[in-house]
């Protein structure tokens, strides 16, 4: 299967973070499923970075390689789906995610509870 993986699933699978579910540790570490991270999430941390609001290794895309994670760039056609979206979710970033997944027909692995408002294919914790 294909999966996106939200900022917070990101941050906590790189960090072996104990809140991440064991479900949601054994689809992501199962080699035969296709793991995204969004150019968007790379985005996000690095401004969240440079605001001093969060830690982000300093490798991160060597990190990504690693886990063979899989950078899903943003295109014009992810840019414009999102004006089609209900604005249930304010979260300029998680609203790329939704456009990226119901595009590239992926599924979203996330504990927000805010993704359940939009027609995509979820998985959480």
């Amino acid at each position: 299967m294909r999966f996106l993986l939200d900022t917070h699933i990101l941050l906590w699978w790189l960090g072996n973070d104990n809140r991440l579910p064991p479900k949601i540790r054994s689809v992501i570490s199962n080699p035969e499923n296709i793991i995204f991270i969004s150019s968007a999430t790379v985005w996000e941390m690095s401004i969240k970075k440079s605001l001093g609001k969060l830690s982000v290794p300093n490798n991160l895309l060597e990190k990504l390689n690693d886990n063979n994670f899989t950078v899903l760039n943003i295109t014009a056609e992810h840019g414009l789906s999102v004006t089609e979206l209900p604005l249930h979710h304010k979260d300029p970033f998680d609203r790329m995610l939704i456009a990226q997944a119901l595009i590239e027909q992926l599924t979203i692995i996330t504990i927000d509870t805010k993704f359940i408002l939009y027609d995509v294919c979820l998985l959480m914790g």
